[in-house]
């Protein structure tokens, strides 16, 4: 029995517009690239900082619907786990890691402020891909409820 962990949470900025394709039994799966920032010092005392690239894979619909929002420059919040690929190309094994991506929050769009606007525009709100297109549909919207707060209840219809 194992008492392994893989799990990562990454803040950052996407680095270009996502992709979002369907597998052949009709899956969405939605790529993108994420770059954190991270402070460093130099040898001289100074901070500068450096950029970490991570290459990210998130399936199902969640990714059918978060894909127009994710734009380049958009900053997100990111839970998920570290997945490796191996392969042998040209007799050199190789391998590669990636994010699946289980959870995602959307913290500021593209130009900086934190409205959400839906894009309409490039290669992936067109949703195409060599798996087969299939048409995008808009995130469902959640209708305002008001469910109201502690003090609309007495504590004798509480059944707990």
């Amino acid at each position: 029995m194992a008492n392994d962990l893989n799990v990562i949470a990454l803040v950052g900025r996407l680095t270009r517009e996502s992709e979002l394709r369907y597998s052949s039994g009709g899956m969405a799966i939605c790529r993108f690239s994420l770059a954190v920032n991270r402070r460093k010092r130099t040898a001289d005392n100074k901070w500068e900082d450096e950029a970490n690239f991570f290459d990210c894979t998130m399936f199902g619909k969640s990714a059918e619907g978060l894909n127009q929002y994710l734009e380049k420059g958009r900053q997100v919040s990111i839970l998920g786990e570290l997945r490796q690929s191996r392969w042998e190309q040209d007799g050199q094994s190789r391998s590669r890691v990636e994010i699946v991506v289980n959870s995602l929050q959307l913290l500021s769009s593209s130009s900086g402020d934190r409205t959400e606007r839906p894009r309409t525009d490039g290669p992936a709100a067109r949703t195409q891909g060599s798996y087969g297109a299939k048409p995008a549909t808009p995130p469902p919207t959640m209708p305002d409820m008001d469910f109201g707060g502690p003090e609309q209840f007495d504590d004798d219809q509480i059944p707990f």
